[in-house]
């Protein structure tokens, strides 16, 4: 596998006298840019409406006064940080030839007085401390984003989309449970195709029917979660068609490899390549890390504790890697991870079978990452014939 950057500095050459470093505080009203012009000793601020249009004709007027001041400009650097604007801002400046970067908001660090300072001017002067460090090749200062394409971001929302309908599923279903539980009735299981139907016979302790707007509320509850599965079963019929379609192009023959793998089903095979394995990761620790599956050590003189997991990565492929753990030892019991997990947690002295699955789903991950990458199927581990 060829090595790949962290993302953790620049390892492209960095002459600050022929790059007009820019950093832009985005928010939904505004946007604060902040420019560093070779040749000219003020460092501008200025505040604009948040169009991407007024931001390129900034920076061509920045530019200029970076020639009339006798200084060529080689490129435009530019970086904002990580939120609810995602990427598409970085892909049109890539598109006009400005070197854009999406700085991790987390990687940035602050003052941890109690009270401080806290305004745009202030964040858009530490983001271009921090910028022109990682520029210059530093460690330590910040850690950019790996920016997705159009394509890479769009596969990911079927999974997704389908996560939050099963959590929308889950609610519907316990808020007509706790609705009948009010009344007294319970047994009745209103998740049942014929649920609709048996609704008017149902019957309190006291032999009463259920009262009229409860019962309409349940119906349009029952009528939401018709919905709510008839959405959850289109997006699975999707995926199904687009694996069939394109059974080799590109992240589609992952996950159709991982779907052989006794226990793991396409949702969860789509889900880890989408949000894990599908990225240019460069080796086993970044793979733990960036799923958020490595400890958080606190030592300070002779005081050495664990805090347990760091929790900074993908919560999305940590949760699905939880329960596939779980799975996994249920399908896969001959495997080697499986033998590994059970000679640690058996007997009278073996470690916590909650903390101990944490390892477990660490070393799966990092087993099925060596799988989809290099071909190396995990020891002992069942496949099925085909998918």
């Amino acid at each position: 596998m060829s090595q790949v950057s962290d993302l953790s500095r620049s390892l492209a050459p960095f002459d600050q006298n022929t790059t007009l470093t820019v950093v832009v505080e985005l928010s939904e009203a505004s946007w604060l840019v902040a420019g560093l012009i070779p040749g000219i000793e003020r460092q501008p601020v200025k505040k604009q409406e948040p169009d991407p249009v007024a931001l390129l004709r900034l920076l061509e007027r920045w530019r200029l006064e970076a020639i009339k001041a006798g200084k060529m400009i080689g490129q435009i650097a530019l970086a904002f940080e990580a939120g609810r604007d995602g990427f598409w801002l970085a892909r049109w400046l890539q598109a006009r030839d400005i070197t854009a970067h999406v700085v991790h908001s987390t990687s940035v660090a602050v003052s941890r007085e109690h009270r401080r300072a806290k305004t745009d001017r202030l964040d858009t002067a530490m983001l271009m401390r921090v910028f022109v460090g990682w520029l210059r090749g530093e460690r330590g200062h910040c850690r950019m984003v790996a920016i997705p394409t159009l394509e890479q971001e769009d596969a990911k929302r079927p999974s997704r989309e389908r996560e939050s309908l099963v959590g929308e599923r889950t609610r519907i279903i316990n808020r007509m449970k706790a609705a009948l539980a009010r009344l007294g009735i319970r047994g009745f299981k209103p998740a049942l195709r014929k649920a609709p139907q048996r609704l008017a016979a149902l019957r309190t302790p006291e032999g009463v029917p259920i009262p009229p707007n409860t019962l309409d509320e349940i119906r349009r509850d029952m009528d939401r979660l018709a919905v709510v599965r008839e959405q959850i079963d289109g997006i699975e019929r999707a995926r199904l068609a687009r694996l069939e379609n394109a059974p080799a192009a590109g992240p589609h023959a992952m996950v159709r490899l991982l779907a052989r793998v006794v226990g793991v089903g396409v949702e969860t095979a789509d889900m880890l390549v989408q949000e894990v394995l599908s990225r240019n990761l460069r080796d086993r620790r970044a793979v733990a890390r960036y799923v958020g599956l490595t400890g958080s050590p606190d030592e300070s003189g002779k005081r050495r504790r664990e805090k347990g997991l760091a929790k900074a990565g993908n919560p999305r492929a940590r949760r699905g890697l939880i329960q596939l753990a779980w799975r996994f030892l249920r399908f896969q019991s001959g495997s080697a991870l499986a033998q590994w997990y059970r000679a640690r947690t058996d007997g009278p002295k073996g470690a916590r079978k909650t903390t101990m699955i944490v390892a477990l789903a660490r070393k799966l991950l990092i087993a099925l990452w060596r799988m989809v990458t290099i071909g190396d199927i995990p020891a002992g581990v069942a496949l099925r014939p085909t998918i």
